[in-house]
């Protein structure tokens, strides 16, 4: 147990100086992103340090896989370089008591993903896209639950969900009197964005009340004119990849229920199971570097290679998930691709390490 709290305590060292990089990094990107849209409403600066600030959570848990590969190969280079894996081996310890003890690391690790996963990265993003939408948008306001509420002066809209970047799932419209008594209600399947402050409503049934009577209407298409546009939803509605585990399996469920398509949410669900598993496959894959002649490998070189396979096994999942919803093949077994890969490899070269 006491090697095994030293390697975990090496291991975690290099893992949390690279992950702080990262996020430093992170940050930095996001708020050069968010420069162009400084200066609109009462969105200034220090509110696009703030959305930056809060958008870090969700950036770490993205990124945590090759964070963890980097610094993996990190730790287990000082260790080599040291020889005191060498030691450890010559005491006696196998590969498969070292790969115990490297997966109690990794085990640590995807705790703490789990957490921010779970606890914190979808609240802080909420709260980042709300906070910006608002600063952006000062005369439109939030409120209730159950996908985007926005209110635009007598007028509220809910959004169920977003399929695209200017096309959102079903809208439901109410109109309300100067004195806030309902005098319409309104239901689109399907609304596209047709300008910054303009809606194209498919298959829109309406009714409206009228004293005591009630008259209704439908239309396959009907224009929308409200200063809450598709740039300020796409704010106020969260993607799926953003969401924690357990809010998309209860929109899955959901989704299932109603006989609605829910391959998205199943991609992101498992796509994030995945993720988190490769915390473990990462780790496993570095552990041969402090074996035979890998262990010479300087430090540079471990750095230029933790990141290459990183940013390979990060837009390899980002190539998988496009493929996966645009030909919509089966997300529970691509999803794992990446993280399976990863895995094999790390365990070929355990399996050859002298």
């Amino acid at each position: 147990m006491l090697l095994d709290r030293y390697i975990a305590r090496t291991l975690l060292s290099a893992v949390a100086l690279v992950m702080a990089v990262l996020m430093m990094l992170g940050m930095l990107f996001v708020f050069i992103g968010e420069q162009g849209d400084v200066g609109v409403g009462s969105y200034h600066m220090l509110e696009a340090l703030l959305y930056s600030a809060l958008s870090v959570p969700q950036f770490a848990l993205e990124a945590f896989p090759a964070g963890v590969l980097v610094g993996a190969l990190l730790g287990i280079g000082v260790l080599a370089r040291s020889q005191e894996l060498t030691v450890m081996r010559a005491s006696g310890m196998s590969k498969l008591r070292l790969s115990v003890a490297v997966l109690f690391s990794a085990a640590l690790l995807t705790g703490i993903s789990l957490m921010v996963s779970e606890y914190l990265a979808q609240p802080m993003a909420q709260l980042a896209d709300q906070s910006k939408a608002l600063a952006r948008y000062a005369s439109i306001s939030f409120a209730g639950e159950g996908g985007a509420w926005v209110r635009d002066g007598n007028t509220i809209l809910n959004v169920q969900g977003r399929s695209s970047a200017a096309e959102f799932g079903s809208m439901l419209i109410f109109e309300l009197t100067d004195d806030n008594r309902l005098s319409a209600i309104g239901r689109a399947d399907r609304a596209e964005a047709a300008g910054t402050q303009a809606w194209q409503l498919r298959n829109y049934a309406e009714s409206r009340f009228d004293g005591d009577s009630v008259r209704s209407e439908h239309a396959k298409e009907r224009s929308l004119h409200t200063a809450a546009g598709a740039d300020f939803l796409q704010l106020a509605i969260s993607q799926p990849g953003e969401l924690a585990l357990h809010t998309l399996y209860g929109a899955i469920r959901y989704l299932r229920d109603n006989h609605l398509d829910a391959k998205p949410y199943e991609f992101a669900f498992w796509s994030r199971l995945a993720r988190t598993a490769g915390i473990l496959a990462a780790t496993l894959f570095a552990l041969p570097f402090g074996f035979g002649s890998l262990r010479s490998t300087s430090l540079s070189a471990r750095t230029s290679l933790g990141f290459a396979l990183g940013i390979l096994y990060f837009f390899s999942q980002r190539l998988v998930e496009s493929g996966t919803l645009v030909f919509r093949l089966n997300p529970l077994l691509l999803a794992w691709i990446p993280t399976a890969l990863l895995a094999a490899a790390g365990l070929i070269l355990i399996w050859r390490a002298r």
